[in-house]
């Protein structure tokens, strides 16, 4: 056959093959979820984060055609979980629960068994909740400028503790630091609990921790809360005012979730999953569900979380920098 022939018949085919190939991909995602889908979050059961992923979990399981199953695999930081949705196959039935976790580790580690932006498409965002900063009540600070005043009147001897060097609370008191310009010294827990228990003996003097970890202490009168990390008042928590408003204009250090699958999940796939749990986190059952965990919804598109990710990315980055965190 002639060389021209030829290099029309290839170029036939190719163009033939494009069809096929998205009505495959097409047909897929209209059969999706073929069987059940696992729910990768890579913490221990238990505490907010998980709360967060069974809640959507229990959803999708309601809606779709096969169960949504949580698949809790701690370890590493996070890391050991988040490997595993890596490595999964790219066809949307293993998913991964982000957390702030995800966008700090690529600063805290020099090396990763895989990489937040080649490795992952980002679904969905699904919603962020605050730290409150809390002091012990022998403290003598009613609000955040009050504590910035006594940092400054007595350097470095007033604590706060953390769940731990490199940790969304840890940062977020660093961020707190070079703001108002104190110096506050650091003493990391391993667990939010540990530092919760030495804040209620006064053994420390200040933490950020989760309204879920602190909230019950502080309706009880045995700790202080002064504000929500959140760019926003948090509904379940409006007459705490916001680091912003309290001392700090631009301050936003609130944790957030999300929705990840394998970077090479079809985009038709990507997408069903999307409008599945974007419809569910528009529900107002589900919204004041959350709301009762102190947990805001965002949902959103594919693209959105995309650059909300590499934006999460930066400013953890720049945390981490200033803090001088380290762990490997």
């Amino acid at each position: 056959m002639p060389r021209v022939l030829t290099l029309l018949a290839s170029a036939t085919s190719i163009t033939l093959c494009f069809p096929l190939a998205f009505a495959a991909t097409t047909a897929a995602a209209q059969d999706f979820p073929r069987r059940p889908v696992r729910f990768v979050v890579p913490y221990a059961p238990g505490a907010i984060n998980d709360a967060v992923a069974r809640m959507l979990a229990h959803r999708l399981t309601e809606t779709w055609p096969h169960p949504v199953i949580v698949d809790n695999r701690a370890g590493g930081g996070t890391i050991v979980g988040t490997e595993i949705v890596a490595r999964s196959p790219p066809d949307g039935h293993t998913m991964l629960l982000t957390s702030v976790a995800h966008a700090i580790t690529p600063a805290l580690h020099k090396k990763l068994p895989y990489d937040v932006v080649r490795d992952f498409a980002y679904v969905t965002q699904v919603g962020y909740g605050p730290f409150l900063l809390a002091v012990y009540p022998g403290l003598a600070a009613t609000s955040v400028k009050g504590l910035i005043a006594l940092a400054k009147a007595k350097p470095g001897q007033i604590i706060y503790g953390s769940s731990g060097v490199g940790g969304g609370a840890h940062l977020a008191t660093e961020i707190f630091k070079s703001m108002a310009g104190i110096d506050l010294v650091h003493v990391p827990y391993k667990g939010g609990g540990p530092a919760v228990a030495d804040l209620l003996t006064g053994q420390i003097h200040l933490t950020f921790a989760t309204p879920i970890a602190l909230g019950g202490h502080v309706k009880a009168g045995k700790l202080r809360a002064l504000a929500v990390t959140s760019a926003k008042r948090a509904r379940a928590l409006p007459d705490l005012p916001t680091m912003a408003e309290a001392c700090c204009p631009g301050y936003d250090a609130a944790p957030g979730w999300g929705v990840a699958v394998p970077v090479a999940t079809p985009k038709p796939i990507i997408d069903k999953i999307n409008t599945a749990v974007v419809g569910i986190l528009r529900q107002p059952e589900v919204i004041e569900r959350y709301a009762a965990q102190s947990v805001e919804l965002v949902g959103g598109s594919p693209a959105e979380a995309t650059a909300h990710m590499q934006a999460e990315l930066a400013r953890w980055a720049k945390a981490v920098k200033d803090s001088g965190a380290k762990i490997d």
